[in-house]
């Protein structure tokens, strides 16, 4: 497929749009809110649009030029029962769409479309290998079910362990009193938080996290190398399917990196492409994972 193509990928932090020519080159590109189907098929792809339309705006175009683009769109969560459909069936301004997960556009922009895998760590944590027509996925089964070593996690159990060391239950230490100080030291506050916080609230502890982590603060350090050995785990499941090649990727993946066991970051391949090349690939053509 050639002309003109608009790649999206919508996580559960943000939404991008990059929009390109025939040759590749980009024309402009946008962003928007989180554009995650766990919080509604209809406010995801009210994102997405959002970001293409800045995208295109950005190019000098009218909106409605969208029109004449061809579409990839990775959105996560599109992987639940009767979210894939129900995006479909929505009406869209594109001269042709195609759907995955931002784990599977991920994973093709990682290596331009070849075999390899990916473990994203970002708001929420998955695994994806492609080996030939094999397709092996591990974790990703939303929060707080599963996304082990993510940042939702991360915040989750910050959160978790402060109210412990706020009742006496533990040591209290600097990483724990910061959390809770977010509440105003009061448990209180941190449910009535709770009732409504999605992973992303839940993400924006892990910076706070981190960084007391590699300070030295022992609640964070134990929190970050539980992590790591989930993403260990992650990796290593990949490897064994066998992936050629594993990369990590998303907003915590540089930050955690360092935490890994030395096994793991050897396997640890350089990104080609992110997840917008990726979904670019999905728009000219190129199989989903």
């Amino acid at each position: 497929m050639t002309g003109w193509r608009i790649g999206v990928d919508g996580g559960g932090t943000g939404c991008r749009a990059r929009l390109v020519d025939g040759t590749g080159t980009v024309l402009g590109a946008g962003v928007a809110g989180p554009a995650t189907v766990r919080q509604g098929v209809e406010a995801a792809f009210h994102a997405v649009l959002e970001a293409c339309r800045q995208a295109a705006r950005e190019a000098g175009w009218e909106v409605g030029e969208l029109a004449r683009v061809h579409a990839g769109i990775g959105l996560a969560g599109i992987g639940r029962i009767g979210a894939l459909a129900a995006i479909q069936a929505l009406p869209h301004p594109f001269a042709s769409v195609q759907f995955a997960s931002d784990v599977e556009t991920a994973c093709l922009g990682a290596h331009s479309g070849r075999d390899g895998g990916i473990v994203i760590v970002g708001t929420g944590t998955s695994g994806l290998a492609v080996v030939g027509d094999k397709r092996v996925r591990v974790g990703g089964y939303g929060f707080p079910i599963s996304d082990e070593g993510s940042g939702a996690d991360l915040g989750l159990k910050a959160i978790r362990l402060s109210l412990r060391a706020g009742d006496g239950r533990a040591t209290p230490t600097a990483l724990t009193r910061a959390v809770l100080s977010r509440f105003h030291d009061q448990p209180a506050e941190a449910v009535a938080w709770m009732d409504r916080a999605t992973a992303t609230d839940y993400a924006t502890f892990a910076p706070l996290v981190l960084r007391h982590a590699d300070g030295g603060d022992s609640v964070g350090r134990r929190i970050v190398q539980e992590a790591a050995d989930d993403i260990d785990q992650l990796v290593r499941t990949l490897v064994e399917a066998g992936a050629p090649r594993v990369a990590l990727i998303g907003g915590l993946a540089t930050p955690i990196e360092p935490w890994l066991a030395p096994d793991v970051r050897r396997r640890l391949a350089p990104l080609e492409g992110d997840a917008v090349d990726g979904a670019l690939l999905l728009a000219g053509g190129a199989t989903p994972s």
